[in-house]
């Protein structure tokens, strides 16, 4: 999920002041135009400890109208508060309608920090999401729009951001509970991770922002804001049709998830049969022990078109027992299909116990090829996110180990391979007219698989992303990988192969 956010993506000083007036006449634009509408903005402002959270808040507040701005920061709970409903103090905070209120902390932070730091009786945190989720989608339902914004640092950048303000006399910039929550920088993560995951629905959407460049984050959060409230006054109604903050990069240059998926890995020949013999013998002996543990598995299959999915997937289902496991082909919805729900026809397949599933795409595709082509509405698959992690949750609580592949490759190889198709007798019937029409939508393709890796890698579930430009390297990451799974899930370590470097 939040690998999305580690990117390095940066703004110059320069380049930021001059974005920065533009955006700001056009915020105040908007904001007035907002004035005479039913609909009430919230913007709640969240993320790791010295992600910026109070300078994005000062940010906005300089550049919004204050006469139609509320600002609220939720620390201690006052007298007050405590002796009322938890969520007395939020409600009496709401901005009226045809104004924004902006939230630095809200009904998320304190379910978080309980969570993390071990505070929360057995089942409070989840009864808090289902409220929350219930409180967003009432609110929504009345015209709110909401924005809420995670701000991302790796752990490497939060500690680095400290100690240049240290070095700088400016320690006093930090949170009083910035070492404490530091500390438990991992824990927070993953309970932030599983709150967003909850929450993150088609009427009130996360926006996960790259914070380690302070310039970088402000301009996507302005311009996020910005193209929200004019979609919203345009007659739109629902949010924002992307749920990834709107981009910075130059126009047709949109960085993604996939620029960091190093292609230029390779193995030679004979490494390649060394590591193949021993990932096979190893998933062989760990299928068995699944199988014996009664924990099935369910391995999820995507990429581009000719990726090489079909050369992975005979290599694991070369090492496995053909009595333990199933390959499931997706294609286009049949008649019967499609008169379901679009999860209906994979729940069909779920797996036995101790049995292995294989699909070959999978319901992503409401996210991607439907998404892209026009197939779902924007309200179908913006939902989505939130129905796909739901579904995977309950195979996940089921004891079902999950693992997901997106297998990548740049333009030029995938050309190549075209063409190789194309020129080769028994491989012509694996390139379509489907094929070559889909490679010119190359980018917004790779922005949906940014949004998908975005909304749905998680800790339980998490997105590998295979180099598979150099097929001998792709097919033993994926077994490697898959390995790996099923190991966790039964407890268990793997047999490490022998120490060798990709060339």
């Amino acid at each position: 999920m939040f690998e999305t956010a580690e990117l390095g993506r940066k703004v110059g000083k320069k380049d930021f002041e001059a974005a920065e007036n533009e955006l700001r006449t056009a915020l105040l634009e908007a904001q007035r135009a907002l004035a005479g509408t039913r609909t009430s903005v919230v913007v709640v402002v969240s993320g790791v400890e010295g992600a910026g959270k109070g300078d994005l808040v000062n940010r906005l507040t300089a550049w919004l109208d204050p006469r139609g701005t509320t600002t609220h920061a939720f620390w201690d709970t006052t007298d007050e508060e405590r002796e009322r409903p938890w969520w007395w103090r939020f409600w009496r905070t709401l901005p009226r309608r045809g104004t924004i209120g902006v939230l630095f902390g809200s009904w998320y932070t304190e379910p978080i920090v309980d969570e993390a730091l071990d505070r929360s009786e057995p089942g409070v945190f989840e009864r808090r999401l289902r409220e929350i989720e219930a409180f967003e989608s009432m609110l929504a339902a009345d015209g709110t729009l909401f924005l809420k914004v995670w701000m991302h640092l790796s752990k490497d950048a939060q500690r680095e951001r400290w100690r240049a303000d240290a070095a700088k006399g400016r320690a006093w910039r930090e949170s009083p509970l910035a070492e404490e929550y530091g500390a438990r920088y991992d824990a927070f993560l993953a309970t932030s991770e599983r709150a967003i995951r909850h929450t993150d629905t088609g009427r009130a959407p996360w926006y996960i922002v790259e914070a380690a460049d302070a310039r970088w984050r402000d301009l996507t959060v302005g311009r996020t804001l910005l193209k929200a409230l004019q979609e919203r006054l345009q007659g739109e109604t629902g949010p924002s049709v992307a749920q990834t903050p709107t981009t910075l990069d130059p126009p047709g240059k949109r960085a993604t998830v996939l620029d960091s998926v190093p292609l230029d890995r390779k193995l030679d020949r004979d490494t390649y049969k060394a590591q193949l013999d021993h990932w096979q013998t190893e998933l062989n002996r760990l299928s068995w022990a699944a199988n014996a543990a009664r924990r099935s598995t369910v391995v999820v299959f995507e990429g581009w078109d000719a990726a090489g999915k079909g050369g992975a997937i005979r290599r694991i289902t070369g090492a496995v027992d053909a009595r333990l496991s199933q390959i499931i082909p997706v294609a286009a919805p049949t008649d019967e299909e499609a008169a379901q729900h679009y999860l209906w026809r994979f729940w069909r397949h779920v797996p036995r116990a101790g049995r292995l599933t294989i699909y070959d795409r999978s319901w992503y595709g409401r996210v991607l090829v439907e998404r892209v082509e026009g197939f779902a509405r924007d309200d179908e698959w913006l939902r989505a996110y939130h129905e796909i992690n739901a579904f995977e949750g309950e195979l996940l609580d089921h004891g079902i180990t999950i693992c997901k592949l997106w297998l990548h490759i740049d333009r030029d190889e995938q050309l190549r391979r075209f063409e190789e198709r194309r020129e080769t007798p028994w491989k012509m019937h694996k390139i379509t007219d489907e094929d070559w029409r889909n490679r010119k939508r190359w980018k917004p393709y790779a922005a949906a698989v940014h949004d998908m890796v975005q909304h749905t890698s998680t800790a339980r579930a998490p997105w590998t992303l295979v180099a598979a430009n150099d097929k001998r390297y792709a097919r033993i990451q994926v077994l490697e990988t898959v390995c790996r799974a099923i190991a966790g899930g039964l407890g268990e370590p793997v047999a490490e192969p022998p120490v060798t470097d990709p060339a």
